[in-house]
C-alpha cells in the first residue's frame, strides 16, 4: 500500500472507536463501486502509536502508520471518528485534533464526527467555521468560541472541514464522497437515497453506473 500518495485517505484509529460512524465512508472509498475511476483511493489507518487498538464493537485494528508519520502532503483527507476518549480523556486524543489543524492549514480536508467534533472545538478549529455535532450544548461545554457558527444539520461542510452528528454516518459519508469527488453527484444522491431513505429505485441508478 502506498502511504505516500495524495490518493490516500487517512483514518484515525484509537480505543473505543465508534465502528458504525465510519463504516459507510471507508468501505465505499476502498471498494470503488460506482466510481468513475475505480480504486483511486486507499484507506490507511493512523494510530497514536503502532500498538493495536480495540474498537467499541470489539474489533482489533493494527494501525498502518503512527501519527508522527502522518503528512498532509501525502493525504487526500483525514477522518476522525468518535470515541469515548474524546470525552473521558480528551488530552489523550488531543494530538489528533492538533494534526487536524495542521491538515486544515495545509488545505487538506478533515472529516470529524461525534466526539471528534469536541476535540476540534477544544483545538479552536470550529471557532470560525460552520459546523455541527450532537447538540450545541455538547460543544459549548468545551468552552469554545464558535457557538454562532453551529448549524442544526446532520452533516455540515465548510471548505475543507466536514462535521457530523453521531446519528448520521450516512450523511457523513455523503459529504466525504462529495468532498473527495469520489462519485458523480447523481450517484452520491442515489447512494444516499438507498441507504438513508431505503429508496429501492435508487439501487437501479447505482447498478446502471456499475
Amino acid at each position: 500500500m502506498n502511504t505516500e500518495s495524495a490518493t490516500t485517505v487517512h483514518l484515525a484509529v484509537y480505543d473505543d472507536l465508534a465502528d458504525w460512524e465510519i463504516g459507510h465512508a471507508v468501505s465505499q472509498i476502498r471498494s470503488g463501486d460506482w466510481q468513475r475511476q475505480p480504486g483511486r483511493y486507499d484507506v490507511v489507518t493512523v494510530g497514536l502509536t503502532g500498538a493495536p487498538v480495540t474498537t467499541m464493537g470489539g474489533l482489533t485494528v493494527l494501525p498502518d502508520i503512527t501519527l508522527t508519520d502522518l503528512k498532509p502532503t501525502a493525504s487526500a483527507m483525514l477522518i476522525l471518528p468518535g470515541a469515548t476518549g474524546w470525552d473521558t480523556e480528551p488530552e489523550s486524543l488531543a494530538p489528533f485534533a492538533s494534526a487536524a489543524g495542521i491538515f486544515l492549514d495545509a488545505g487538506v480536508p478533515v472529516a470529524a464526527i461525534c466526539g471528534a467534533t469536541a476535540g476540534l472545538a477544544r483545538e479552536g478549529l470550529l471557532d470560525h467555521r460552520d459546523h455541527t455535532s450532537a447538540v450545541p450544548e455538547y460543544l459549548q461545554a468545551t468552552g469554545y468560541a464558535g457557538a454562532d457558527r453551529y448549524r442544526h444539520d446532520l452533516a455540515v461542510t465548510d471548505g475543507d472541514l466536514i462535521t457530523a452528528n453521531p446519528t448520521a454516518p450516512v450523511e457523513f459519508a455523503r459529504q466525504i464522497f462529495l468532498r473527495l469527488d469520489l462519485h458523480q453527484p447523481r450517484i452520491v444522491d442515489a447512494w444516499h437515497r438507498l441507504f438513508a431513505q431505503h429508496d429501492a429505485s435508487a439501487y437501479m441508478v447505482l447498478q446502471e453506473e456499475a
